[in-house]
């Protein structure tokens, strides 16, 4: 199970299942924040907020990242995709460290191909 949340607590985030990867993003986003992404579709988290997060859009304006207004934590975004699907990628830098030190990282290069790669790009 992942248990994430941000540094103060104020937002966070389940899922019960844990992924076989994690996807390291360089877009101008993603290589900024540092994120390590973990995605579900929406049935698949529970997200608690005790104080609605501060959410940010860029670009085409399909992914709301969700950012902690106390501690400034980017935690997850949301999206609904093209074939429909909502999904939620879960920050794996909110959780903690152990539980993902020996799961493979997916690049994805954001900046360029829009393609999953074989080594890491910055």
């Amino acid at each position: 199970m992942i248990e994430a949340s941000c540094h103060c607590g104020n937002i966070s985030l389940k899922a019960s299942k844990l992924l076989d990867t994690v996807t390291s993003c360089n877009c101008s986003n993603c290589y900024r924040i540092g994120a390590l992404w973990a995605y579900y579709t929406a049935d698949q988290v529970v997200i608690t907020e005790r104080v609605k997060s501060n959410i940010y859009l860029w670009g085409n304006k399909l992914r709301s990242y969700h950012n902690c207004t106390n501690c400034g934590c980017t935690t997850h975004y949301t999206q609904l995709r093209d074939d429909g699907t909502n999904r939620v990628a879960i920050n794996t830098r909110m959780e903690n460290p152990e539980l993902f030190k020996a799961i493979p990282i997916r690049y994805f290069d954001g900046a360029g191909s829009f393609k999953y790669i074989t080594k890491k790009i910055t």
